[in-house]
């Protein structure tokens, strides 16, 4: 009689905990590797779910610990983007509340001009189109009525002309304190869309467009002065 050989066994499942973990950091690799840039968005949970080669639940316990350490942001109906490539982002963010509003607004002021300026010198085809379709989700969402949209689209904008100006650092700092300049946004909107509140970004977009530096740093700076504006 032949003797008995023990038939292969299936590799040992990882615990939840670690298949979590690796998860997390396999999301983490994708970011610190550029293939999810800052201010962008990261594909959806069945995207990831057939993308990593795991379970909808620890997808989703993933993105919330990125969330909660300030990496990624979940956006109301539009999705998860990434904030940052580190934990620092709620650090600063916690600083720049609603009741330094005027601090805010300097900050604003300072990397969104500075981003025009560098956008006009830098900017390609591919930013003009983004910025171009940024612009015009802005419109739509004006005429749509609604701030929450209105707040998010705006921001799209000013992350994509931030985007332009091919500064990592700048997009990374600007990305990391997102929630508090939307605010600023918000807090200028009210609670409805008025005709006196809109404020049009057509020339900043056209100024980047036609690689004039100064006027784009003047365009972006016109409605950060002397109130708060979109």
């Amino acid at each position: 009689m032949p003797p008995l050989v023990d038939s292969p066994s299936a590799p040992p499942v990882p615990p939840r905990g670690h298949r979590v973990r690796q998860t997390i950091e396999q999301l983490r690799a994708r970011i610190l590797g550029g293939e999810w840039p800052v201010g962008g968005r990261i594909p959806t949970e069945p995207q990831l779910v057939s993308a990593l080669g795991v379970g909808r639940n620890t997808v989703r316990e993933a993105v919330r610990a990125l969330v909660h350490a300030g990496v990624l942001e979940c956006r109301q109906g539009s999705g998860t983007y990434v904030v940052s490539t580190d934990e620092l982002a709620p650090v600063v963010a916690r600083q720049l509340g609603d009741d330094r509003m005027t601090e805010v607004i300097e900050v604003r002021r300072a990397f969104e001009v500075e981003a025009a300026r560098l956008a006009a010198l830098r900017r390609t085809p591919i930013d003009l189109a983004a910025l171009d379709g940024a612009l015009a989700e802005r419109e739509a969402a004006w005429r749509g009525g609604r701030v929450d949209a209105f707040v998010e689209a705006d921001a799209a904008l000013h992350t994509s002309v931030v985007a332009a100006a091919h500064n990592p650092m700048l997009a990374e700092l600007y990305a990391s304190v997102g929630a508090a300049l939307r605010s600023t946004v918000a807090q200028a909107m009210g609670d409805v869309l008025t005709p006196e509140r809109y404020v049009d970004h057509t020339r900043l977009v056209e100024a980047i467009r036609a690689g004039d530096p100064a006027l784009a740093a003047i365009e972006a700076g016109a409605f950060l002065e002397p109130t708060p504006g979109a």
